[in-house]
């Protein structure tokens, strides 16, 4: 009820602000980034800007649904959300207007943005291990998570959870579908228990020893990393961070991103929108917040967990690629068991 309250009153503002207020500089959002630490960044776009900005969260999905049935109609000017799967999805129903920038070409790197969407933040794919009962040098690569040595010991979330198909996207463009059938055959195979919860219980549950590998997004790591509960300063003594594939193609990397809807009454201020989301400040408050990586090179953060997890090499495949291979990937996933 309470978050139905929040949308409601949001909905109003922005029938307002479309309605009443044509004068008023304003920029309508649609956001499934759930963040707090977001609150700063939007508050120092108006500060910078005088562009008030009117915000509904709520799940990607449902956003998406929304944006079909609104059409022509719909107020929103910006749509932001995580995974490039997610992106492409609105992609695909044409969600999305072209726009030039040179300021977005110029700050974000080619293989990070389309014509269309464009990233703002990178997370990576990280392998998590138990120091007790795992040996590094076994998983070393996402390929190592299908080797039978590590049968019964590896704790992963759904398969069809956007994360895990952008990894077997990943996977999928650099090795064929017949060797991604097998990799995944082999995941399945080695798992210690059916998969469930987030990343963070991934992560826990290889610390209790309920099983040896988790899989998991480099940002709840850092998360826990960054925690001054005593429980999780426990689950990060007990596990290691491997960095995989770092002598072949690098760790698969995944992000934040959005672009201009079709159909934005407010291009202008919608553009802006997006070229303050590279600016070195607003980067700043991506990594610093929310423990991800800025797209653009060079800025420098205080964010000590990612500072400690040091430097690897990330996988330089285009984001297009990702979203291109999802539904590939969940038909491999389903034929291998991976639920």
């Amino acid at each position: 009820m309470k978050l139905f309250h929040i949308v409601a009153v949001a909905t109003f503002s922005i029938a307002a602000a479309g309605a009443g207020h044509a004068q008023e500089k304003v920029l309508n959002l649609y956001s499934a980034r759930h963040y707090q630490t977001d609150e700063a960044l939007y508050a120092n776009f108006t500060k910078q800007t005088g562009i008030k900005i009117n915000r509904i969260e709520a799940g990607e999905n449902e956003l998406l649904e929304r944006l079909k049935n609104e059409g022509a109609n719909s107020p929103a000017d910006v749509f932001i959300t995580v995974d490039a799967a997610r992106l492409a999805k609105a992609d695909e129903l044409k969600l999305f207007a072209p726009i030039q920038s040179k300021i977005l070409e110029e700050r974000i790197p080619a293989h990070l943005r389309t014509k269309d969407w464009f990233a703002f933040s990178t997370r990576a794919r990280v392998i998590v291990y138990n120091k007790a009962s795992v040996k590094a040098e076994n998983v070393q690569n996402y390929e190592d998570l299908a080797d039978p040595k590590l049968k019964g010991k590896i704790c992963v979330r759904s398969g069809s959870h956007p994360y895990n198909l952008s990894l077997g996207a990943s996977v999928l463009e650099r090795l064929g579908e017949q060797k991604t059938e097998e990799w995944a055959k082999g995941i399945v195979a080695n798992l210690a228990r059916a998969p469930k919860g987030g990343d963070t219980d991934q992560i826990r549950s290889a610390a209790a020893g309920e099983c040896g590998v988790a899989i998991a997004n480099s940002y709840y790591v850092a998360r826990l990393m960054r925690s001054e509960k005593a429980e999780d300063k426990k689950v990060m003594e007990a596990v290691a961070v491997v960095w995989p594939n770092q002598k072949t193609s690098g760790a698969h990397i995944n992000i934040s991103g959005g672009g201009v809807l079709k159909h934005a009454p407010n291009k202008e201020a919608a553009v802006k929108f997006l070229e303050y989301l590279v600016s070195d400040q607003a980067q700043i408050y991506f990594a610093d917040g929310n423990n991800e990586w800025p797209v653009v090179k060079g800025v420098k953060t205080q964010n000590s967990a990612l500072a400690s997890l040091g430097s690897f090499k990330a996988e330089a495949m285009n984001v297009s690629a990702l979203a291109k291979n999802q539904a590939v990937v969940q038909k491999i996933y389903d034929r291998a068991g991976w639920k």
